[in-house]
């Protein structure tokens, strides 16, 4: 990768391009994943580059429903698998959590080389290869393990397809997602939204699980019961608006 001087204001973000753009190379991420990460690093942008308050909240109750789940499942695709594989199998340990190969644009090729790359980062069984039953969708991730995400109580999604996401909410699943875009179909059916980058949300999680497995879990359902997703995605947009009234009264321009 290309070696990024860390005293560059965009450093973090640099870092993630290059992340992504050896991924390509080395066969573990798709051409339209550098699409998806300008895309989201757009919204990062608009957030203010931060975990917002609301964000944090989304991840303590992600955090509560994957310490209770029955199965909990982390999704992994391959922009995850480029950027954030050390926090996937970190967060998965913590959690005792599952990891599943999981892609849009699948090939058995890919999903090996994926698979073989978190466990050149520690992950001990990585589902995905077996792609024995099938969602009701058209296209590829509807392609899932019997004993992963088939039969999951509790799914970690981050970058997720919309059509998806609803798909496993209709399957009665708790759908966690992170999703820096507050209007995709994703953030809007999901049953937790974080909208936050991947690379702080995980890392925050991880943090939080090893503090929360601490206690008595009987508090746990008290985070969960008292969480309104609706009230989180409504806090992102409204942390956006004011993002971009700050910068345009910094800059002299009236907002209107």
């Amino acid at each position: 990768m290309t070696e990024i001087p860390k005293d560059h204001p965009r450093y973090e973000s640099l870092v993630a391009r290059e992340r992504i753009v050896h991924g390509i190379d080395m066969g573990i991420t798709s051409k339209q994943g550098l699409v998806a990460q300008g895309r989201g690093e757009a919204f990062d942008y608009l957030i203010g580059e931060r975990t917002t308050e609301s964000a944090v909240i989304a991840q303590r109750v992600a955090v509560a429903h994957m310490l209770l789940a029955r199965s909990p499942v982390i999704s992994v695709n391959g922009n995850t698998a480029a950027l954030v594989p050390e926090l996937m199998v970190s967060l998965a340990d913590v959690l005792d959590a599952r990891l599943e190969v999981n892609l849009f644009h699948r090939s058995d090729t890919r999903v090996h080389r994926i698979t073989e790359h978190l466990k050149s980062h520690g992950a001990g069984m990585v589902l995905g290869t077996k792609g024995d039953k099938r969602l009701d969708l058209s296209h590829d991730r509807a392609i899932v393990d019997e004993e992963g995400i088939f039969s999951a109580d509790v799914v970690l999604v981050p970058l997720e397809d919309g059509d998806r996401c609803q798909k496993l909410v209709e399957m009665g699943k708790t759908v966690i997602a992170i999703d820096l875009n507050p209007l995709s179909r994703t953030s809007l059916r999901a049953t937790v939204t974080i909208v936050d980058n991947v690379t702080r949300a995980l890392s925050n999680m991880v943090d939080l699980t090893k503090d929360m497995k601490k206690g008595s879990f009987d508090p746990l359902q008290d985070i969960i019961d008292n969480y309104d997703n609706k009230k989180v995605v409504s806090d992102a947009l409204y942390t956006i608006q004011e993002h971009l009234k700050n910068k345009a009264e910094k800059i002299g321009v009236e907002w209107i």
